[in-house]
């Protein structure tokens, strides 16, 4: 870091005369506000998914020119777009501008879970903060969060390949499968709502059987799908409805000018009233200096396989096409895609440096061996990685940012939020537009700073080593 701040340094004092090496040290200076090494954003380089790989996207321009506009909105990811189309619906003219192409971030390599969640506390520690009506609100927000999804497919015809209904936790070990018991209770007794539970010896007959397995919990809300398809038919909902979206174009800049704002890129710059920022885990640090330390970007893994025969299928017991996860802290989370391949993700990994990857990817494929022994000999298609965000609170948040009037945000989804960021984005988007809206408060609070936030990611590492203590190694895996 010593090194970088001296040559910013001496970039700094050139800059003003030379316009490339004006871009050179924005940067830098952008690296620098980053978790995690440069490999992690860099946007010319795709990720070997199979959603990139069975989904065509169309290339969007980079941003040039200086102009006004009605809003503008960072980030071309599920949040971002969906409030670009609620401000277009509402007759605001807003671009869209991300660093590289819409799908490459989060939204076009996640597991495609359209599921319930957003924050990383139970349900009894929702209630001890928040109190109970609160809890209930963010509850009901995410039961409707799936259904906007729903709804959206539907209206604008997007064929993402929607999947059954319902979403399986597994319990990794008897104490988990009584833990997983009582929350039961507890959600009935809080929301009203049922969550079946099927015992060990019923997994078989339901689809569900991996050595993971000692009992399930099925919520029948939200359905697996083409997270990439799904994107991509949001953004040509979003180009139809008027709204333009750029690529390549990351803001280097972001500063007051007068009663709103000015976003610099490398080949331009807007001046708009109103900024929202929905960058997520690939956030960085100074846009704004307001949510440095306020996340924690974590790395996700995911690998594909190849397509498995029916005598495969049948021979582990896994048949089901319902999203899965485990009840483990560093949990993993499955499914089998419409074509029957089978796909696996996990959380680790504190770099992406690519022979860091390899050593992260090689230790999810030997858990997938563990939770699925049948499969030992199927070969892995495709494996990649991404990050995911987590905040200082383990909430998410939507909505202005304190003491910067015209200024939103919309961030922080703990690894779901294929729903919950496509609905949230979508109502902030209509308060960028006037309306006078209240989320639930879980949403509505803006997240605490992380203690020691130079430390994030040392921290990081504590936490995953006691998760793996606490979880123990998966059946299997020796």
């Amino acid at each position: 870091m010593a090194t970088l701040a001296r040559a910013a340094g001496f970039f700094k004092r050139s800059a003003s005369k030379n316009t490339c090496l004006r871009g050179v040290l924005q940067g830098l200076l952008q690296v620098m506000n980053r978790l995690y090494g440069a490999s992690a954003y860099d946007t010319s380089v795709w990720p070997d998914s199979h959603w990139r790989a069975t989904a065509s996207a169309p290339t969007c321009p980079a941003w040039q020119g200086d102009t006004t506009v009605d809003a503008v909105v960072i980030g071309a990811g599920y949040a971002g777009l969906s409030a670009a189309l609620a401000l277009a619906e509402a007759g605001r003219e807003a671009v869209v501008l991300d660093a590289g192409q819409p799908g490459w971030g989060a939204s076009g390599r996640n597991g495609g879970f359209c599921c319930m969640g957003g924050a990383k506390l139970s349900d009894k520690a929702l209630v001890r903060r928040f109190g109970r009506d609160e809890a209930q609100a963010f509850h009901g927000f995410q039961q409707a969060a799936v259904a906007h999804v729903a709804e959206v497919l539907r209206a604008s015809g997007i064929d993402a390949e929607k999947g059954p209904a319902g979403e399986v936790c597994l319990a990794h070990s008897e104490a988990a499968w009584g833990a997983m018991q009582g929350a039961a209770q507890t959600r009935a007794a809080l929301y009203g709502v049922g969550t079946r539970l099927v015992p060990k010896t019923g997994l078989r007959d339901e689809g569900l059987a991996t050595t993971a397995g000692f009992g399930a919990a099925i919520n029948p809300v939200g359905f697996p799908l083409h997270p990439m398809k799904y994107l991509l038919g949001l953004a040509a909902a979003v180009k139809a409805a008027g709204v333009r979206i750029y690529g390549n174009s990351g803001v280097t800049a972001l500063s007051r000018v007068g009663g709103g704002w000015r976003v610099v890129t490398a080949r331009g710059a807007l001046k708009t009233p109103q900024v929202l920022i929905a960058t997520n885990g690939y956030s960085s640090e100074n846009l704004p200096p307001w949510i440095g330390g306020r996340t924690l970007p974590a790395m996700s893994v995911i690998l594909v396989t190849r397509p498995l025969s029916a005598a495969e299928r049948q021979a582990q017991g896994w048949t089901s096409q319902r999203m899965a996860y485990d009840s483990r802290h560093l949990l993993h989370y499955f499914r089998l895609l419409p074509d029957n391949r089978f796909l696996f993700g996990m959380r680790g990994g504190l770099s992406a440096d690519p022979r860091a990857e390899a050593k992260v990817l090689a230790g999810a494929r030997r858990h997938f061996e563990a939770l699925f022994p049948e499969w030992t000999q199927v070969e892995t298609e495709r494996a990649w990685s991404g990050l995911v965000c987590l905040t200082g609170s383990l909430t998410p948040y939507a909505g202005p940012v304190p003491d910067a009037a015209g200024l939103f945000a919309a961030f922080g989804w703990h690894g779901n939020g294929v729903s919950t960021a496509s609905l949230a984005g979508h109502e902030v988007g209509r308060m960028m537009a006037g309306m006078d809206l209240r989320l639930p408060a879980v949403l509505a609070t803006p997240p605490a700073r992380f203690p020691m936030p130079r430390l994030r990611l040392p921290l990081l590492r504590l936490a995953y080593a006691w998760a793996g203590w606490r979880d123990g190694a998966p059946r299997g895996s020796g």
